[in-house]
């Protein structure tokens, strides 16, 4: 296993970077976004250049994330991660922060140097109204390279995350190359619906509001072969 996230998130896709990685569904509001590994690393590295080339953030700088499990999600993570940042949820002086639209009050309580929030809407739409003192995520992060090269050696946290992944593996009966559904209202861990498949090189159908009528024919569409318990 490789000693950082960066090496375990390139890894994962190396193989077959088309292959649907990252599939999103929102039962409530009918949204399904399917997201490719080279997809997915090309919104990591426009998170990742944004937060080094234009938030002048450098390795160890704490980063806030306030953001439900869902792919946006997976990009900022795994962008904050690939420029070595600590990765907190607890309040607190951060350099940046990534809120959503319903966490926007819980945001007031952060100390941060650049904020941005994230509407999480389907086709990564722009928010119609952004609150005061942030900036839209998905407008500003969209300017950024496609191409992001992380410093050698795992950031300040990965050595923690990844031993807890692997763990979290085994322990949920995540095999190499399964493809795996997770409700996200029971798995809200990014540990869990993110990284522990990765280290996995397994991919990942993430529902929210899970509708359990549709369950057995997604199961099917979708080729899982490990619904996470």
């Amino acid at each position: 296993m490789a000693d950082n996230i960066a090496r375990v998130f390139a890894d994962a896709i190396a193989t077959d970077p088309t292959r649907p990685l990252l599939t999103w569904y929102d039962d409530a509001s009918g949204d399904r976004t399917e997201l490719s590994g080279a997809t997915l690393a090309n919104w990591v590295a426009k998170t990742a250049n944004l937060l080094v080339d234009e938030v002048a953030l450098a390795q160890g700088d704490p980063a806030g994330v306030l953001l439900p499990p869902h792919w946006q999600t997976a990009a900022v993570l795994l962008g904050c991660w690939s420029a070595k940042l600590s990765v907190v949820d607890t309040p607190g002086d951060v350099d940046v922060l990534f809120a959503a639209a319903d966490r926007f009050d819980e945001a007031q309580s952060w100390s941060a140097g650049e904020r941005y929030a994230l509407g999480l809407s389907p086709l990564a739409a722009p928010l119609r109204q952004v609150p005061p003192g942030f900036a839209d995520y998905v407008v500003e992060v969209r300017r950024h390279g496609d191409h992001f090269r992380p410093q050698p050696g795992p950031g300040p946290a990965d050595g923690h995350l990844l031993a807890r992944a692997e763990a979290r593996a085994a322990e949920l009966g995540i095999t190499p190359g399964a493809r795996i559904m997770v409700d996200a209202a029971a798995y809200p861990d990014p540990v869990d619906w993110l990284l522990a498949p990765l280290t996995q090189a397994a991919t990942v159908v993430l529902c929210a509001n899970l509708d359990p009528t549709r369950l057995p024919a997604r199961l099917s569409t979708e080729q899982v072969t490990h619904p996470l318990p």
